[in-house]
């Protein structure tokens, strides 16, 4: 690894890391988040399986991906967050790591649908502490005016995610079964677990703040509901994350059942278009955020506001229509948009709080949107699907899915009010 160089005294802690090994890190905590959104999503792909097997309903699928793991996922990374602000940063992460790695392997031996539950609790578990402190020492190792960019880089995991749990999850289980591909893809991450450990060094906080220095929870809550733009950010990331991650878990199930697709052709599209289009809206969210704001501040909010809203009538076109061509090219927007509002997100998040807050900050935005948005998105559209499903039968997903578009508009408003008050927010923290 190339070696760091020295921070002058009191300089940012950014300053002690050479440029390639800043990216090595970069890179390295994107494959681990990589492995964290693939190992989460694999089930979307292989709903339909694990449903037959385990003869559950709409409504059991829709908790076992959303509820039980999203519980557990949000309220640990608070904790473990508050951990990584006082604790070594590197080491929770390769701890967690392991953690949910493991689990993912356990899933694919599930031999009912009460162990299935546990596995996915388990993934649930070691994922919380794989985002926050990620976040936390990215902050520290880039500045400011580039923050933005890197974590829209570290969020494109998201979409590479998509690759590997959607197509491959997909062609292994097409070419063995659904439980080889949860064995599959939880080995990787059991690798890169030893990477992080023996070449990922813990960053200095920024300013040198010492881990006695952490703030407590009540006192990180207190300066974070103080700021407005922070409240209706949250809000509107929540309800953004209600719609998408029903689509992330649904939409596999929603092409198979509406317009009859194969599952490895759906792996393929999602994986291809929905991953590309994914990974240019995150990162085009990172890099429209830094360049539009550097004139006027409320631009990072309203970035997300005006891209969910053109994204709107597309989510309905891809719900109502029966034409699978013109649905499969317009669908390309909606899973554009669905990841550019991480970006600007995080780094809103990051950039408002003080150094020592950073990783529970995040946490703290991760326990809203995926307690609220994750683990009630997913059940609502399988409760909603089995309430339609007398009426609409194998159309009810479809008519569910279309419902849900609802909570987008709604999420536009807390975008633009978040957007008018974060000139004054950042005013407030020294930072313009």
């Amino acid at each position: 690894m190339p070696p760091s160089v020295s921070a002058p005294a009191g300089g940012p802690a950014s300053a002690s890391f050479t440029p390639g090994y800043r990216t090595y890190v970069l890179i390295l905590l994107l494959l681990v988040y990589t492995t964290n959104y693939a190992d989460r999503i694999l089930l979307g792909i292989l709903l339909g399986p694990i449903k037959n097997e385990f003869g559950a309903t709409d409504t059991e699928m829709g908790l076992l991906t959303g509820a039980a793991f999203a519980v557990f996922y949000a309220t640990l990374g608070i904790p473990i967050a508050m951990l990584a602000d006082r604790r070594n940063r590197r080491n929770i992460v390769a701890v967690c790591l392991a953690i949910w790695s493991g689990m993912t392997v356990l899933c694919g031996m599930a031999a009912n649908f009460l162990q299935m539950v546990l596995a996915r609790i388990g993934v649930g578990i070691g994922e919380a502490g794989g985002s926050p402190p990620s976040h936390s020492m990215i902050s520290d190792m880039f500045p400011q005016e580039k923050r933005a960019t890197a974590l829209g880089i570290f969020a494109m995991g998201v979409p590479l995610g998509y690759f590997a749990g959607y197509y491959g999850g997909s062609l292994i289980s097409a070419a063995y079964d659904w439980r080889t591909a949860f064995i599959a893809l939880g080995v990787p991450g059991l690798i890169l677990t030893f990477l992080v450990l023996l070449t990922i060094r813990e960053p200095a906080r920024t300013h040198g703040q010492d881990f006695a220095a952490a703030p407590s929870l009540r006192t990180v809550l207190r300066y974070m509901l103080a700021r407005k733009s922070l409240v209706h950010l949250y809000i509107g990331a929540t309800l953004v994350t209600f719609t998408g991650y029903a689509g992330v878990i649904w939409g596999p199930e929603f092409f198979f059942r509406t317009h009859n697709m194969e599952r490895v052709d759906i792996g393929l599209y999602l994986s291809v278009v929905g991953g590309f289009s994914s990974m240019l809206g995150t990162f085009a969210g990172g890099y429209l955020a830094d360049r539009l704001s550097r004139r006027n501040k409320k631009w990072q909010a309203w970035v997300i506001a005006v891209a969910v809203a053109l994204a709107v009538p597309f989510s309905v076109g891809v719900a109502i229509l029966d034409d699978l061509q013109t649905v499969l090219y317009i669908n390309v927007v909606p899973a554009m948009v669905s990841a550019l509002y991480l970006a600007p997100c995080f780094a809103i998040n990051q950039n408002l709080v003080e150094p020592r807050m950073r990783a529970v900050a995040s946490a703290l935005f991760l326990f809203v949107i995926n307690l609220i948005g994750m683990g009630g998105g997913t059940a609502f559209t399988g409760w909603l699907s089995d309430m339609l499903s007398a009426s609409y039968g194998a159309d009810s997903l479809r008519y569910a899915m279309l419902i849900l578009g609802a909570f987008n508009v709604w999420a536009i408003w807390h975008f633009i009010v978040a957007g008018r008050h974060l000139p004054a927010d950042y005013a407030r923290v020294g930072q313009h």
